[in-house]
């Protein structure tokens, strides 16, 4: 960074020159080189000294290397004379063939105009503000009577049952309900007028839902992929539903247009006649609490098979890896629930918490010093 000794918006010019000198000289040499060599040189108007005193010309930076018993480098002043006075300037520095003892050369390579450069920046930048302002221009406004709606709508979402899931204002007073899996579910049917929608946050279906689909005439509408597919499964194992409807492969509830609702509401199929189209047969024993139930039939399932299995935020399952290699792998996926046959080392904790994993669930808990507030470590005993 150049350091200079007039005002910088004062200057105008700014001289490069390259140094080569035959000899290990410093930045003190070359420049009182310069002063005593140019000294009456210009005539009084054009001395160095006085032009540096008066701030017409700035600083003379110099920055040296030295090699081989040689020193080369580089050499910048910044002028706020006028073009030819700059020009002189330049020649008289030139002029310089010895620095100490040593013969030398200074060659100018460039006198730039610090103005043009600021002209070229300030176009360009103006450029650039132009074209973001035109983009801005160009975007559609809002309909903005469909955004009040809709803010509207979302107003209209309640928090349902000890759990708080997302459901709308109609779920107490209808008859029959429509259970979904998550939030934007709910707000996309609320969007379209439909209000008795509850959402089940994840595989794990809570005691609220149960009961419900206990009291209510209950259509489980999910997406139409493998997450869908699992929280359905699971539905049908613990839940009352009496009917099923899902949105078209691969989409989503949470982006379907009314027609689409309408046409997949329309099209639901008695859960008895799905599960046996689909294979699925009903537990009769009746499942341990949601969450707790899943994490025990996991951890059933891999017992001695030396595997663990990592989970996603939503419960659902995102990988089954050995145990050996779970460590690195837990960096590679960062699972939000980690079940394996075996007992949780400190080391494990500290990796798991480094992953951001929420939960760990496992045979035992091993002697460890310390359980961050934010992970959970659930063992086979408390899962009962």
């Amino acid at each position: 960074m150049i350091s200079l000794s007039l005002d910088p918006s004062a200057a105008k010019y700014l001289i490069k020159a390259k140094i080569k000198v035959d000899g290990i000289v410093d930045r003190s040499d070359v420049i009182g080189a310069i002063f005593g060599q140019t000294e009456g040189l210009m005539g009084e108007e054009l001395d160095l000294r006085d032009l540096q005193k008066s701030a017409r010309i700035g600083r003379i930076e110099v920055e040296l290397k030295q090699s081989g018993g040689k020193s080369e480098g580089e050499l910048t002043l910044t002028s706020a004379l006028e073009k030819v006075e700059t020009a002189i300037v330049a020649a008289a520095i030139e002029s310089v063939d010895r620095i100490g003892p040593c013969k030398a050369e200074i060659k100018v390579e460039k006198v730039e105009d610090i103005r043009i450069s600021k002209r070229k920046k300030l176009v360009e930048r103006a450029k650039q503000i132009l074209q973001e302002m035109i983009k801005q221009s160009k975007e559609e406004m809002p309909d903005l009577a469909e955004e009040i709606k809709q803010s509207v709508q979302v107003e209209e979402i309640i928090y349902y049952g000890p759990e708080r899931l997302p459901a709308g204002p109609n779920i107490d007073k209808s008859d029959a309900i429509i259970i979904v899996e998550g939030r934007n579910d709910v707000v996309n049917l609320l969007k379209h007028g439909i209000k008795n929608a509850i959402a089940v946050e994840g595989t794990s279906i809570p005691k609220t839902i149960i009961d419900l689909c206990n009291e209510k005439i209950a259509t489980a509408f999910v997406d139409g992929d493998r997450g869908g597919e699992l929280v359905l499964r699971e539905l049908l194992q613990v839940a009352d539903i009496d009917f099923v409807a899902r949105a078209p492969p691969t989409r989503e509830v949470e982006e379907l247009s009314y027609k689409l609702i309408m046409k997949a509401l329309k099209n639901k199929v008695p859960a008895d006649q799905y599960m046996e189209n689909a294979g699925i047969k009903k537990e009769k024993k009746k499942k341990a609490e949601g969450e707790y139930g899943r994490y025990k039939e996991l951890l059933d399932e891999i017992k001695g098979n030396h595997t663990a299995v990592f989970l996603n935020e939503k419960g659902e399952e995102m990988k089954r890896v050995e145990t050996e290699k779970m460590l690195e792998e837990i960096a590679k996926e960062k699972p939000a629930v980690v079940v394996f046959d075996g007992i949780v080392t400190q080391r494990l904790i500290d990796n798991a918490y480094e992953n951001k994993v929420k939960k760990i669930v496992a045979t035992a808990l091993g002697e460890v010093t310390k359980i961050p507030k934010a992970l959970k470590i659930i063992t086979e005993k408390q899962l009962g």
